[in-house]
């Protein structure tokens, strides 16, 4: 019987070319519009380690002696503190990070020296993250604590040094020392840049930062102390530091701790063991909020920072209500379709057809006008994301249609013209066939 329907339904299409035309039409912009905003929504605001985030987490204690009234601790440690958790080994895995800007040579790449973005961090932070290589490994725990002099780059900078060749064991000068290569990134992007992300909240909906590339260059954290000391990036600072003194000791703050707990007693137990070096740490003097402390997963860290931009939510907002506006054209345009043809379907029901069976042959043309205009909003997607890619955005080059926004394009498409299709399907299996056989 579909079948019969699905052949009924292409013959009215074809009748009415126009008006067909102008349903799909209105299906199609409205897709490819809410489509497009709602694709590039789901590339911002989604896991960036999937079946790892939950066991990732984002401690916090607050070292700032003027922050009373503040209900949430600083987004970043302080370099003792941050240190502090980190010997103490109470996770399964955990990484300090911190980062700058800093000048780097290839003494054999005939390439002038570049200033690119740093990152030191612990060798954790590579199995912790999934962090994919294309040729070495990373350093070790114990090159963590001899201050070794060893360095992972990405594959753009190796691009740019060596061609992309294989480049383990070559050397790079960074600032004043000689680093050795010890692995070479595969092309990685994660979407927010996760393990930067701070102070989100404050940014007034600018979080382009979140989206930027991941730094070209990855050194111990011990070794980063050596290197570059005094030219870390600092989050803020509680008053004004001696620029004479080490980094370690400024009243500023600018290391971030991640841990990984792989059960839930780890977790508990690592909470309590922050508030307990919390209070230690007032009781010792440092500290004046003992109780100021926070431990969120990956995802909840992501939610609190507000990563995804406004200008995105309020293009996702505004492409859904026009959605709606197409959909209510559709509506008008089906109603007008089905009602005209009252006398066909009232000679259907004059000859036996249910109302069941007028409805469903309505909602079948319905389903396909939705295919169309599926097909016609896909279209339409593929070009608005084209145009995002264009924009001079931190994100644009990240959007792309996956397999799971492809397959709910046409889903989409389909249940918004059978939604539409109701009403006027309803209208058109209640035509009294006594009614239109006169006027035949």
């Amino acid at each position: 019987m579909f079948g019969y329907y699905l052949l009924l339904a292409f013959q009215s299409l074809k009748r009415n070319r126009v008006l067909t035309a102008l349903m799909v039409l209105a299906i199609a912009v409205g897709i490819g519009a809410s489509m497009t905003t709602l694709t590039v929504m789901h590339i911002l605001s989604g896991d960036p380690l999937p079946g790892r985030s939950a066991r990732i987490f984002y401690p916090q204690v607050d070292p700032d002696p003027n922050d009373g009234d503040n209900h949430e601790p600083r987004d970043v440690m302080d370099f003792h503190s941050a240190v502090d958790l980190w010997t103490a080994h109470r996770a399964d895995r955990q990484a300090l990070i911190a980062k700058g800007d800093i000048r780097v040579i290839a003494p054999d790449a005939n390439i002038p020296a570049l200033k690119i973005r740093m990152l030191a961090t612990t060798a954790d932070f590579f199995p912790m993250f999934d962090v994919p290589f294309q040729y070495g490994q990373s350093w070790s725990g114990t090159d963590d604590t001899s201050r070794a002099r060893v360095v992972v780059i990405s594959d753009d900078l190796n691009r740019k040094l060596f061609g992309g060749a294989d480049s383990i064991g070559r050397i790079l000068r960074v600032r004043d020392s000689d680093l050795r290569i010890v692995g070479v990134l595969k092309p990685w992007r994660p979407s927010p840049l996760f393990y930067n992300v701070a102070g989100g909240r404050f940014s007034d909906g600018d979080t382009a930062d979140f989206y930027v590339k991941p730094e070209d260059i990855m050194i111990p954290f011990s070794t980063g102390q050596d290197i570059n000391r005094n030219h870390f990036e600092q989050f803020t600072c509680w008053h004004s530091p001696d620029l004479t003194g080490s980094q370690q000791n400024w009243p500023c703050l600018w290391v971030s701790l991640w841990v990984q707990l792989n059960d839930a007693s780890k977790v508990s137990s690592y909470r309590r063991f922050i508030g307990d070096y919390a209070a230690q740490q007032m009781s010792l003097g440092r500290f004046n909020h003992a109780g100021n402390t926070r431990m969120r997963n990956l995802m909840g860290w992501l939610d609190f920072n507000h990563v995804v931009p406004s200008d995105v939510r309020l293009q996702t907002w505004l492409a859904s209500a026009f959605l709606v506006i197409c959909l209510f054209n559709t509506v008008g345009l089906l109603l007008a379709k089905f009602l005209h043809r009252g006398g066909e379907i009232g000679v259907r029901r004059a000859l036996g057809a249910t109302r069941a069976a007028v409805f469903m042959q309505c909602l079948v043309e319905a389903a396909v006008v939705g295919l169309l205009g599926g097909l016609g909003g896909w279209l339409l997607t593929l070009l608005g994301l084209w145009i995002v890619r264009r924009q001079p955005t931190a994100y644009a080059d990240l959007v792309h249609l996956d397999l799971a926004m492809f397959m709910l394009t046409f889903t989409a498409a389909v249940a918004a013209t059978l939604l539409a299709g109701l009403l006027p399907a309803f209208r058109a299996s209640r035509v009294a066939p006594a009614l239109q056989l006169k006027t035949l």
